[in-house]
């Protein structure tokens, strides 16, 4: 745990503001929800809650069998962070943090096809591994909430995802969505 040197005091409605700083960092907003935990020694910890985090053994082996059945790398990520990849390297990507660019296509619930060399393309990380030449990308929506996204790379040269990449990548975001409200 890092000190902050930040103190702040409880209001008499039981509150506590959490400086600006910290929430711009941790990209907290108005209504992210948080889980609070306790300890013996008195700590309370504050976590940003994932409601993906609960499908991430599923995602991960749903990742794998679309990477197996379609030879390329697949990712699977909560509103934070990537939470299941397949097919590439996991090292690279693995529990990173999602680069604000897809944070906001997630948000906005784009679908997205595009090729590393065009405009429309969305880095995944913000130290995103080099090579990639291809992506598509569908938000998971639960309960009418976008939680994370599906997306599908490749790294073989001129490569184009047409229609058939896109309504899988759909259909496995769908999945998702639909096991997280199950």
């Amino acid at each position: 745990m890092k000190a902050t040197g930040i103190v702040r005091r409880i209001d008499d409605l039981g509150r506590v503001v959490i400086p600006k700083e910290i929430r711009r960092t941790l990209r907290l907003r108005e209504g992210t929800p948080l889980e609070i935990f306790t300890d013996r020694e008195g700590e309370i910890i504050l976590k940003k809650y994932s409601p993906m985090i609960e499908l991430t053994a599923f995602a991960a082996q749903y990742a794998e069998a679309m990477a197996q059945s379609t030879g390329k790398m697949v990712c699977i990520t909560d509103r934070d962070q990537v939470i299941a990849v397949a097919g590439g390297s996991k090292k690279e990507m693995l529990q990173k943090n999602i680069s604000r660019q897809l944070e906001q296509l997630i948000s906005e619930r784009t679908v997205l096809t595009a090729s590393g060399d065009e405009k429309t393309y969305v880095q995944i990380t913000p130290e995103e591994p080099e090579g990639i030449t291809a992506q598509v990308i569908a938000p998971i929506i639960c309960e009418g909430d976008a939680i994370g996204s599906v997306i599908l790379l490749s790294r073989e040269p001129r490569t184009k995802f047409g229609d058939p990449e896109v309504k899988l990548v759909t259909t496995a975001a769908g999945f998702l969505g639909r096991q997280m409200e199950g």
